[in-house]
């Protein structure tokens, strides 16, 4: 049986919604993040996108390519519950879902045409009901493939269709660059490209041996997919890996004391992901970038996994009480991995006692119903107020 994949990948996701939502905003450029002078840009707009601002780029660059830009604060929580709604749709499709993000999925939609005359109409019909029921456009790319299916997606952007049939692959692909290979990035390019490698069709020819010697196990994995080969599956059962927020700071922090209060805003966040995706998790990981740029992470692993602020926040302080600060700090994140699923037993995975346990569970029963922004702690507060 053929093997069908759809890619499905929402159009400027972030800035589409807020467009949508206000209709002075509709034409505009509008850029999400890159607030502040240090801010990096979440999302653009196509007609941002125009000017050249794309998501990573640092604010400052996007305000000088774009200086009638409309930027906005990112709203996670509404794009979040957009995400959901587009996810019940995809559910009607295929029982055979796997998200990459808030705005991309991987459908697998192979053996469905009892239901549906071909792949490509599945893909139609699910950009069809993105339109009328959310009022967004997605891009939808089908292929044998997850490699391929989310090539196609990308060559039609915006709200675009594109099937790659089986004896189709080798011309689609013939003359791309190498940098339409999954893994393939600027460092790895060089690579190629000293190699004399710089369409896909020549690391397709390219011996294998020779491109894992250079490139290690990727020149392996690059050369099956630069003809076409990715036997991935769809994972419609998927754990995060690790759970983590950082912050840049408008201005340099030099105080422990005041890095710390930041702490607090950030593990604040992360316990309630946590418990809010039942996870818990064993390792603590502290970033710091200072004003130099030079960055350092440290790590300590638990005994017991834990998903409690105070837990995560204890560990972390002590890190960055360890740390010697001769400079400002520009930017501060912490992470959480090693995760394992808690089944809802705070107390069996965590070090907390029952008071603070029972303050957590009130805080995430709060956040819950009115929002994660809600309700916070007092420290966390004053990090915001800063």
């Amino acid at each position: 049986m053929q093997r069908w994949i759809i890619h499905v990948d929402m159009d400027a996701f972030y800035a589409a919604v807020e467009q949508r939502d206000n209709p002075d905003l509709r034409g505009c450029p509008v850029i999400i993040g890159g607030i502040g002078t240090r801010g990096v840009v979440s999302t653009a707009s196509y007609e941002a996108r125009k000017f050249g601002v794309h998501s990573a780029m640092s604010s400052i660059e996007a305000r000088r390519r774009c200086p009638q830009g409309i930027f906005l604060p990112p709203n996670h929580e509404k794009y979040s519950k957009v995400s959901q709604e587009i996810l019940k749709i995809f559910a009607d499709f295929s029982p055979m879902v796997e998200p990459l993000s808030l705005d991309e999925a991987f459908l697998d939609v192979t053996g469905m045409e009892g239901l549906f005359s071909d792949p490509a109409d599945i893909a139609a019909k699910i950009k069809e009901r993105i339109k009328a029921e959310l009022g967004l456009t997605a891009s939808a790319g089908v292929g044998p493939n997850k490699f391929l299916a989310k090539l196609a997606s990308d060559m039609r952007k915006p709200d675009g269709l594109m099937v790659i049939c089986p004896e189709q692959v080798a011309t689609v692909l013939s003359d791309l660059p190498v940098t339409r290979l999954w893994g393939v990035g600027q460092t790895t390019a060089q690579t190629l490209n000293k190699l004399g490698l710089t369409t896909i069709r020549q690391v397709a020819q390219a011996d294998p041996e020779i491109l894992a010697k250079h490139c290690g196990q990727l020149g392996y994995v690059i050369h099956q997919l630069a003809n076409g080969q990715d036997d991935r599956p769809v994972i419609t059962e998927w754990q995060p890996k690790s759970i983590g927020k950082e912050n840049t700071f408008a201005v340099d922090v030099s105080s422990r004391e005041d890095l710390k209060t930041e702490l607090w805003a950030l593990v604040e966040k992360i316990g309630w992901r946590l418990r809010r995706q039942g996870l818990s998790g064993r390792t603590i990981t502290v970033k710091i970038r200072f004003a130099s740029f030079r960055t350092i992470t440290r790590s300590r692993t638990l005994a017991v996994a834990a998903n409690l602020d105070e837990t995560i926040y204890h560990i972390a302080e002590e890190i960055i009480t360890n740390l010697t600060l001769n400079e400002g700090v520009r930017l501060l994140g912490v992470t959480v991995s090693g995760l394992v699923a808690f089944g809802g037993q705070m107390s069996l995975f965590d070090q907390g006692d029952e008071k603070t346990l029972a303050v957590a569970k009130a805080v995430d029963n709060l956040k819950e119903r009115f929002g994660e922004g809600a309700v916070t702690r007092g420290r966390a507060l004053i990090a915001r107020q800063q």
